[in-house]
Protein backbone atom coordinates (compact mmCIF):
# COMPACT_ATOMS: atom_id res chain seq x y z
CA UNK A 1 0.00 0.00 0.00
CA UNK A 2 1.20 3.62 -0.96
CA UNK A 3 0.81 6.16 2.01
CA UNK A 4 0.81 10.36 0.52
CA UNK A 5 1.55 11.92 4.03
CA UNK A 6 -0.87 14.44 4.86
CA UNK A 7 0.09 18.47 4.85
CA UNK A 8 -0.37 20.48 8.35
CA UNK A 9 -3.83 20.76 9.10
CA UNK A 10 -5.67 24.40 8.58
CA UNK A 11 -8.57 26.08 9.71
CA UNK A 12 -10.11 26.82 6.59
CA UNK A 13 -12.38 25.43 3.55
CA UNK A 14 -10.79 23.51 1.08
CA UNK A 15 -10.99 24.69 -2.50
CA UNK A 16 -11.15 22.74 -5.76
CA UNK A 17 -7.76 23.56 -7.02
CA UNK A 18 -6.10 22.30 -3.94
CA UNK A 19 -8.34 19.40 -3.82
CA UNK A 20 -8.02 18.51 -7.33
CA UNK A 21 -4.03 18.70 -6.89
CA UNK A 22 -4.42 16.39 -4.08
CA UNK A 23 -6.58 14.11 -6.12
CA UNK A 24 -3.94 13.85 -8.81
CA UNK A 25 -1.02 13.28 -6.60
CA UNK A 26 -2.78 10.38 -5.17
CA UNK A 27 -3.10 8.67 -8.65
CA UNK A 28 -6.27 9.46 -10.14
CA UNK A 29 -5.82 9.07 -14.28
CA UNK A 30 -6.41 11.49 -16.76
CA UNK A 31 -8.93 10.29 -19.48
CA UNK A 32 -9.72 7.42 -17.01
CA UNK A 33 -13.29 6.02 -15.31
CA UNK A 34 -13.66 6.63 -11.90
CA UNK A 35 -15.98 5.21 -9.15
CA UNK A 36 -16.23 7.00 -6.56
CA UNK A 37 -17.55 6.51 -2.89
CA UNK A 38 -17.77 9.79 -0.67
CA UNK A 39 -18.27 11.12 2.56
CA UNK A 40 -18.56 14.90 2.19
CA UNK A 41 -18.40 14.75 6.15
CA UNK A 42 -15.30 13.07 5.98
CA UNK A 43 -13.75 15.61 3.35
CA UNK A 44 -15.16 18.60 5.69
CA UNK A 45 -15.92 22.34 4.76
CA UNK A 46 -15.55 22.66 0.99
CA UNK A 47 -16.06 26.09 -0.49
CA UNK A 48 -18.60 25.34 -2.82
CA UNK A 49 -19.93 22.29 -1.29
CA UNK A 50 -20.53 19.07 -3.02
CA UNK A 51 -20.10 21.15 -6.81
CA UNK A 52 -16.44 21.98 -6.10
CA UNK A 53 -15.63 18.23 -5.01
CA UNK A 54 -17.35 17.40 -8.29
CA UNK A 55 -15.64 19.87 -10.14
CA UNK A 56 -11.86 18.78 -8.20
CA UNK A 57 -12.63 14.97 -9.23
CA UNK A 58 -13.38 16.34 -13.25
CA UNK A 59 -10.90 18.45 -13.24
CA UNK A 60 -8.11 15.34 -12.24
CA UNK A 61 -9.68 13.18 -14.51
CA UNK A 62 -9.50 15.86 -17.41
CA UNK A 63 -12.05 16.51 -20.33
CA UNK A 64 -12.15 13.08 -21.20
CA UNK A 65 -12.54 11.38 -18.21
CA UNK A 66 -15.90 10.10 -16.22
CA UNK A 67 -16.97 10.15 -13.23
CA UNK A 68 -19.44 7.31 -11.83
CA UNK A 69 -21.43 7.26 -8.56
CA UNK A 70 -24.54 4.70 -6.98
CA UNK A 71 -27.23 6.48 -6.78
CA UNK A 72 -29.18 3.40 -5.20
CA UNK A 73 -32.94 3.47 -3.90
CA UNK A 74 -33.50 1.46 -1.26
CA UNK A 75 -36.25 3.44 0.29
CA UNK A 76 -38.85 2.20 -2.51
CA UNK A 77 -38.18 -1.52 -1.51
CA UNK A 78 -40.11 -3.73 1.31
CA UNK A 79 -37.63 -6.42 1.32
CA UNK A 80 -34.25 -3.72 2.33
CA UNK A 81 -32.83 -3.07 5.63
CA UNK A 82 -33.58 0.44 5.52
CA UNK A 83 -37.69 -0.48 5.37
CA UNK A 84 -37.24 -2.94 8.08
CA UNK A 85 -35.39 -0.17 10.39
CA UNK A 86 -38.41 1.68 9.02
CA UNK A 87 -41.42 -0.17 9.91
CA UNK A 88 -40.23 -1.98 13.22
CA UNK A 89 -42.42 -1.60 15.87
CA UNK A 90 -45.61 -0.66 13.64
CA UNK A 91 -48.85 -2.76 13.56
CA UNK A 92 -49.77 -4.18 10.38
CA UNK A 93 -52.16 -1.83 9.36
CA UNK A 94 -49.30 1.16 9.65
CA UNK A 95 -46.81 -1.37 7.62
CA UNK A 96 -48.98 -1.12 4.66
CA UNK A 97 -50.09 2.72 5.00
CA UNK A 98 -46.13 2.90 4.51
CA UNK A 99 -45.79 0.04 1.59
CA UNK A 100 -49.12 2.28 0.00
CA UNK A 101 -46.94 5.56 0.41
CA UNK A 102 -43.78 4.67 -1.22
CA UNK A 103 -43.65 5.96 -4.56
CA UNK A 104 -42.12 3.82 -7.90
CA UNK A 105 -38.87 4.08 -9.49
CA UNK A 106 -38.19 6.69 -12.20
CA UNK A 107 -34.62 7.12 -13.16
CA UNK A 108 -35.20 10.80 -14.13
CA UNK A 109 -36.71 11.95 -10.80
CA UNK A 110 -36.35 9.37 -7.83
CA UNK A 111 -33.95 10.55 -5.20
CA UNK A 112 -30.81 9.07 -3.76
CA UNK A 113 -30.57 9.81 -0.32
CA UNK A 114 -29.00 7.19 1.13
CA UNK A 115 -25.81 7.92 -1.07
CA UNK A 116 -24.78 11.11 0.00
CA UNK A 117 -24.64 14.79 -0.91
CA UNK A 118 -22.09 14.09 -3.58
CA UNK A 119 -23.77 11.26 -5.03
CA UNK A 120 -26.79 13.64 -5.60
CA UNK A 121 -25.13 16.11 -6.88
CA UNK A 122 -23.96 14.26 -9.32
CA UNK A 123 -27.11 12.57 -10.20
CA UNK A 124 -28.47 15.93 -10.69
CA UNK A 125 -25.71 17.51 -12.78
CA UNK A 126 -26.79 18.84 -15.92
CA UNK A 127 -25.55 16.23 -18.66
CA UNK A 128 -25.84 13.09 -15.76
CA UNK A 129 -26.55 9.85 -17.15
CA UNK A 130 -28.17 6.85 -14.76
CA UNK A 131 -29.12 3.69 -15.38
CA UNK A 132 -32.60 2.14 -14.99
CA UNK A 133 -32.20 -0.56 -12.16
CA UNK A 134 -35.19 -0.20 -9.58
CA UNK A 135 -32.90 -0.88 -6.79
CA UNK A 136 -29.12 -0.32 -7.58
CA UNK A 137 -28.60 2.30 -10.25
CA UNK A 138 -25.74 4.68 -11.03
CA UNK A 139 -25.32 8.32 -12.29
CA UNK A 140 -22.36 9.29 -14.19
CA UNK A 141 -20.90 12.00 -16.07
CA UNK A 142 -18.29 12.27 -18.57
CA UNK A 143 -17.87 10.66 -22.50
CA UNK A 144 -18.38 7.46 -21.19
CA UNK A 145 -21.16 8.37 -19.18
CA UNK A 146 -24.02 6.82 -21.58
CA UNK A 147 -22.28 3.71 -22.53
CA UNK A 148 -21.46 2.72 -19.05
CA UNK A 149 -24.91 3.07 -17.64
CA UNK A 150 -27.23 2.22 -20.65
CA UNK A 151 -27.57 -1.58 -20.21
CA UNK A 152 -28.25 -2.46 -16.83
CA UNK A 153 -31.19 -5.31 -16.72
CA UNK A 154 -33.32 -4.98 -13.95
CA UNK A 155 -33.40 -8.26 -12.07
CA UNK A 156 -28.92 -8.00 -11.76
CA UNK A 157 -28.33 -5.66 -9.17
CA UNK A 158 -24.17 -5.67 -9.56
CA UNK A 159 -23.13 -8.46 -11.69
CA UNK A 160 -22.46 -8.99 -15.21
CA UNK A 161 -25.13 -7.03 -16.45
CA UNK A 162 -25.06 -4.05 -14.31
CA UNK A 163 -22.61 -0.98 -15.01
CA UNK A 164 -20.17 -2.39 -12.38
CA UNK A 165 -19.14 -5.31 -15.37
CA UNK A 166 -18.47 -2.22 -17.74
CA UNK A 167 -16.21 -0.97 -14.73
CA UNK A 168 -14.40 -4.07 -14.72
CA UNK A 169 -13.81 -3.96 -18.61
CA UNK A 170 -12.69 -0.70 -18.80
CA UNK A 171 -10.10 -0.75 -15.80
CA UNK A 172 -11.94 1.85 -14.26
CA UNK A 173 -10.28 3.37 -10.88
CA UNK A 174 -12.31 3.43 -7.72
CA UNK A 175 -11.81 6.28 -5.31
CA UNK A 176 -13.21 6.09 -1.45
CA UNK A 177 -13.07 9.05 -0.74
CA UNK A 178 -13.77 9.66 3.31
CA UNK A 179 -15.72 6.01 3.14
CA UNK A 180 -14.36 2.15 4.17
CA UNK A 181 -14.09 -0.82 2.33
CA UNK A 182 -17.77 -2.04 3.93
CA UNK A 183 -19.25 0.68 1.23
CA UNK A 184 -16.34 -1.04 -1.86
CA UNK A 185 -18.89 -2.17 -4.66
CA UNK A 186 -16.37 -3.97 -6.79
CA UNK A 187 -16.88 -6.64 -3.94
CA UNK A 188 -20.42 -7.35 -5.35
CA UNK A 189 -18.92 -8.08 -8.33
CA UNK A 190 -16.66 -10.52 -6.84
CA UNK A 191 -19.77 -12.10 -5.36
CA UNK A 192 -21.56 -12.84 -8.73
CA UNK A 193 -18.35 -14.18 -10.03
CA UNK A 194 -17.81 -17.08 -6.69
CA UNK A 195 -19.03 -20.80 -7.99
CA UNK A 196 -22.64 -20.84 -7.54
CA UNK A 197 -23.31 -17.74 -5.47
CA UNK A 198 -26.21 -17.95 -3.05
CA UNK A 199 -29.85 -16.26 -4.20
CA UNK A 200 -33.02 -14.53 -2.88
CA UNK A 201 -35.76 -12.69 -3.57
CA UNK A 202 -36.21 -8.89 -3.85
CA UNK A 203 -39.31 -6.81 -3.96
CA UNK A 204 -39.93 -3.00 -5.39
CA UNK A 205 -42.15 -0.26 -6.53
CA UNK A 206 -42.37 0.60 -10.03
CA UNK A 207 -44.23 1.66 -12.88
CA UNK A 208 -44.83 -0.32 -16.07
CA UNK A 209 -47.22 1.47 -18.93
CA UNK A 210 -47.95 3.94 -16.50
CA UNK A 211 -49.31 1.78 -13.86
CA UNK A 212 -47.55 1.94 -10.29
CA UNK A 213 -47.14 -2.15 -9.25
CA UNK A 214 -44.90 -4.33 -7.32
CA UNK A 215 -42.53 -5.83 -9.02
CA UNK A 216 -40.54 -9.12 -7.69
CA UNK A 217 -37.71 -10.84 -8.95
CA UNK A 218 -34.78 -13.43 -7.48
CA UNK A 219 -30.62 -12.48 -7.88
CA UNK A 220 -27.85 -13.23 -6.22
CA UNK A 221 -27.92 -12.07 -2.29
CA UNK A 222 -25.81 -9.31 -1.40
CA UNK A 223 -23.94 -9.19 1.65
CA UNK A 224 -21.41 -5.89 2.69
CA UNK A 225 -21.20 -7.40 6.26
CA UNK A 226 -17.65 -8.95 5.95
CA UNK A 227 -16.31 -6.26 3.24
CA UNK A 228 -14.52 -4.31 5.96
CA UNK A 229 -12.30 -7.21 6.52
CA UNK A 230 -12.12 -8.41 2.94
CA UNK A 231 -10.76 -4.63 2.46
CA UNK A 232 -8.21 -5.15 5.29
CA UNK A 233 -6.79 -7.95 3.70
CA UNK A 234 -7.01 -6.43 0.08
CA UNK A 235 -4.84 -3.97 1.35
CA UNK A 236 -2.26 -6.74 2.24
CA UNK A 237 -2.09 -8.38 -0.66
CA UNK A 238 0.30 -8.09 -3.61
CA UNK A 239 -2.70 -6.49 -5.27
CA UNK A 240 -3.85 -4.31 -2.66
CA UNK A 241 0.09 -3.27 -2.66
CA UNK A 242 -1.47 -0.99 -5.21
CA UNK A 243 -3.88 0.93 -3.17
CA UNK A 244 -3.05 4.07 -2.72
CA UNK A 245 -3.86 6.60 0.45
CA UNK A 246 -4.02 9.75 1.23
CA UNK A 247 -5.40 13.20 1.75
CA UNK A 248 -7.77 14.34 0.08
CA UNK A 249 -9.51 17.21 1.96
CA UNK A 250 -9.95 16.55 6.11
CA UNK A 251 -10.70 12.85 4.62
CA UNK A 252 -8.52 9.78 4.09
CA UNK A 253 -8.94 8.43 0.80
CA UNK A 254 -8.03 5.17 -0.94
CA UNK A 255 -7.30 4.56 -4.43
CA UNK A 256 -6.99 1.31 -6.50
CA UNK A 257 -7.71 -0.50 -9.60
CA UNK A 258 -11.64 -2.09 -9.49
CA UNK A 259 -10.42 -5.09 -11.60
CA UNK A 260 -8.20 -5.65 -8.56
CA UNK A 261 -10.93 -5.82 -6.13
CA UNK A 262 -13.30 -7.55 -7.69
CA UNK A 263 -10.74 -10.22 -8.86
CA UNK A 264 -9.74 -10.28 -5.17
CA UNK A 265 -13.55 -10.48 -3.84
CA UNK A 266 -14.10 -13.36 -5.84
CA UNK A 267 -11.11 -15.58 -4.95
CA UNK A 268 -11.44 -15.15 -1.42
CA UNK A 269 -15.22 -14.92 -0.85
CA UNK A 270 -15.67 -18.06 -0.52
CA UNK A 271 -13.32 -19.52 1.95
CA UNK A 272 -13.81 -16.77 4.13
CA UNK A 273 -17.81 -17.16 3.94
CA UNK A 274 -17.19 -20.73 4.25
CA UNK A 275 -15.15 -20.35 7.56
CA UNK A 276 -17.74 -17.82 8.45
CA UNK A 277 -21.08 -20.71 8.32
Amino acid sequence: MTVISAPSAVNVSHRRSRLADQLSRLGVERSGVLLVHASMRAVGAVSGGAGAVIGALRDALGDDGTLVVPSFTPENSDTSPQYRNRVRGLTGHAREAVRASMPPFDPATTAAPSMGRLAETVRLAPGAARSCHPQTSFAALGPLAGKLVAHHRPDCHLGEDSPLACLYDVRAQVLLLGTGFDSCTAFHLGEYRVPTPPRRTYRCVVTTRGRRHWWEYEDVALDDSDFAALGAEFEGTDNGAAVRTGPVGSATAHLFRFADAADFAACRLPSLRGARA
